[in-house]
């Protein structure tokens, strides 16, 4: 069983525009600047001007690169998706036996799995529905619904291999792993301990046969 993609296809960030070659280094410093300033300001706040100030570059280098404010976030959503991707353990599910494949898939569909900021910048996009609808759309479709469907994926197969109930929502219990993170950063107690691990725990009895 292949592990579920959980990143938009694989391209650098900001489409060149004509005129001369693009310098890697000053994409990557707006990059991070723009990740930065999403978690301090928020997406509304957040300015162009002091992106370019924290990335050490000028405003009109960033408007050769992105037309938009919007198409520079999403650039730098999708740079933190590829590399959260690329942080994955190798090892497929289909070798891992039926607890530990469960117990990593309910891992991975932690949001600050790559990103410690990933809850902020959550309640950012969320905050932002009425405003910006496209942000939280393009984070809904290329890392909260991978996620959330690799756990179902998962189930699934299980269910082949005949180790866990043949009946089992598959979609209520993804739903539930990954409302299992929110609660924990509400409580106050996300980061304290295997969350995935104990999550597991109290699901696994009712998942078995």
């Amino acid at each position: 069983m292949a592990a579920m993609s959980v990143s938009p296809e694989e391209s650098p960030p900001g489409a060149a525009r004509g005129g001369r070659p693009r310098d890697p280094a000053l994409d990557d410093a707006i990059i991070t600047a723009t990740r930065r300033r999403l978690v301090l300001d928020g997406y509304t706040a957040m300015s162009l001007s002091e992106i370019a100030t924290d990335a050490g570059v000028s405003r009109p280098t960033i408007y050769r690169r992105w037309a938009s404010k919007l198409e520079l976030t999403i650039d730098a959503l999708d740079w933190g998706f590829r590399r959260q991707q690329a942080s994955y353990p190798a090892e497929p599910f289909d070798r891992m036996p039926a607890r530990e494949a469960f117990t990593e898939a309910v891992r991975r569909v932690d949001p600050c799995y790559f990103n410690p900021d990933a809850m902020v910048l959550m309640g950012n996009f969320m905050g932002e529905t009425l405003r910006t609808p496209e942000l939280l759309a393009h984070v809904k479709e290329h890392a909260v619904e991978p996620r959330v469907r690799l756990v179902e994926h998962v189930l699934g197969a299980l269910q082949e291999r005949g180790e866990v109930r043949p009946d089992l929502d598959r979609h209520t219990v993804a739903t539930l792993c990954f409302g299992a993170y929110y609660a924990a950063f509400l409580r106050g107690e996300h980061g304290q301990g295997d969350l995935a691990a104990r999550v597991t725990a109290a699901l696994w009895p009712a998942l078995t046969t």
